[in-house]
């Protein structure tokens, strides 16, 4: 064996090494790099199988030995570069999929097949043969088509990592761009070697990709041990963009559109890319079928927008921001949150604390916020203002005999036979157990009771029918006005219609009793 020959061998084995020794590396500090590890590791160990399946190659004597291990090669080297551009895409924080994976990888599958198989159809290498005039271990070659495939794949792969790292240099922050470096060197250095080898610029016979690579592993190695590359890394500006959940469309000085992210486009569906360029006017009915909000054209920074989508409603808050970048001047972002759920929520929560569970009528919070709101209106309108206190005859008994639950319908039953007969002006609510409340601004105290007797009647009427039969029910009602010139608090009026109240039951129940100054 030579001395030329040997020093093949040593930076040969050097590049697998290294290889192997970062791999190792890596493996052990996994649980620190996540997920960007398990891209980086692979890679290495397709490195490393193509390096010394490389270096046992150059230790052949026979044709056999030669086509042995140069399938040991394909084993890793049709890998690697797929391999190191899924690496390269992971470190930039682009989304690698289980298909994608598979799809980038389905090439230097079938190149291996191809160089196991290639004495049976030669499309790999038309020609395979130890070198006439150097003897083994060099080799004479004539490349077959899908030599040419898996070349043109490889160096397509090489070259989309290198392209991606280098569209990333401006946007990285300083602290990063020596990890581009070492990227960008790591794949120019085997790139470069490629193309020398395939014009003919190397030693003959001999593969110089493997030589090299430990120039790339030890700039690996520097750039992970010293600027912490896989612990402290740039994440893509468009993977930042895009895994935002709220909506954010980008505009120029002029209002045009001229990008938006994923979240914007799956809350205005009509929303694509032939729209870049477009006025917000232009495209913002099309996209929403709504008139442009007011806040997009004034100074208001922030409104509600309702839109109905595939038959669901969904309401989103826009806000605008000023936007200033170096490629757009002065522009500005719309961001959209979907508050949808929250919105809901807060209806729900409004409603139960506001209205009676059971009855779903309003509650006696309800009733005293409101009605506070009705007689400061009335006293300053000087409008008549009533109160009626309503309770449902002998309940307890119903209770008693039939049960909680029938006492429950009884009480649906009555609040839903009252709000047939009530105007939509008139407040009605759950004072309390059997007791109900309505409060009637502008009708005086003999009104109300002509309206609280209609009632009374129409209660008497309509008896509640159920398993358990037919039950009567009768109501017995109180009502009270504010006296004229008279600025007395709600609960005064109502501690007058509780008085009529009780002269109604004192008089024998359903009735209906107005309060006098001798009561």
């Amino acid at each position: 064996m030579n001395s030329e020959l040997t020093a093949f061998i040593t930076l040969v084995c050097i590049s697998g090494v290294l290889n192997l020794y970062l791999c190792l590396y890596v493996f052990l500090k996994r649980y620190k790099y996540k997920k960007i590890a398990a891209f980086f590791i692979i890679y290495t160990v397709s490195t490393t199988i193509y390096c010394f399946g490389s270096a046992f190659g150059l230790t052949a004597e026979t044709l056999g030995q030669l086509k042995f291990w140069t399938t040991i090669q394909y084993i890793g080297l049709p890998f690697s570069a797929p391999l190191g551009l899924l690496f390269i895409m992971q470190y930039l924080g682009l989304n690698i999929t289980k298909k994608r994976f598979i799809g980038f990888n389905i090439i230097p599958f079938i190149s291996l097949i191809m160089v196991a198989t290639n004495d049976l159809h030669h499309l790999h290498y038309r020609v395979f043969e130890i070198d006439p005039f150097l003897g083994a271990p060099y080799i004479h070659l004539e490349v077959g088509k899908w030599y040419v495939v898996n070349g043109v794949y490889m160096f397509a792969c090489m070259l989309a990592s290198f392209l991606l790292v280098l569209l990333r240099w401006k946007e990285t922050a300083m602290i990063y761009r020596w990890q581009l470096i070492a990227l960008l060197w790591g794949k120019m250095v085997p790139m470069l070697t490629s193309f020398l080898y395939l014009i003919g610029f190397t030693p003959p016979g001999i593969d110089p990709v493997p030589m090299i690579l430990w120039i790339t592993s030890l700039l690996y190695l520097w750039s992970i041990s010293s600027s912490r590359m896989f612990m402290v890394m740039p994440i893509a500006k468009d993977a930042i963009f895009n895994s935002i959940n709220d909506g954010v469309m980008v505009l120029d000085d002029c209002k045009r559109l001229i990008e938006f992210n994923q979240a914007c486009q799956r809350m205005f569906p009509r929303l694509n890319k032939s729209m870049y360029g477009m006025e917000l006017d232009t495209f913002w009915v099309e996209i929403s079928e709504v008139s442009i909000p007011t806040s997009f054209q004034t100074s208001v920074r922030s409104q509600e927008i309702h839109l109905s989508n595939n038959e669901s409603k969904r309401i989103y808050q826009a806000r605008i921001s000023p936007l200033q970048e170096a490629n757009i001047g002065k522009g500005s972002l719309i961001i959209f949150t979907d508050i949808t759920e929250l919105k809901l929520l807060q209806v729900k929560l409004e409603y139960q604390a506001y209205n009676d569970e059971l009855t779903q009528i309003f509650n006696r919070r309800a009733f005293f916020e409101k009605s506070e709101e009705m007689i400061g209106l009335a006293q300053k309108e000087s409008l008549p203002f009533t109160v009626i206190l309503m309770d449902i005859d002998h309940f307890k008994e119903v209770n008693d005999r039939y049960g909680h639950y029938v006492g429950d319908q009884l009480l649906v039953h009555v609040v839903k036979v009252c709000q047939a007969q009530l105007a939509e002006d008139i407040l009605f609510a759950r004072y309390g157990g059997e007791e109900f409340v309505l409060a009637l601004q502008g009708y005086p105290a003999k009104e109300s009771a002509i309206i609280a007797n209609r009632i009374r009647k129409s209660v008497e009427l309509r008896p509640l029918e159920n398993a358990d039969g037919v039950i009567s029910v009768t109501i017995s009602c109180g009502v009270a006005e504010v006296e004229e010139n008279n600025s007395e608090t709600l609960a005064q009026l109502l501690n007058r219609a509780d008085k009529a109240l009780y002269k109604a039951k004192r008089a024998g129940r359903n009735q209906v009793e107005i309060y006098k100054g001798n009561l």
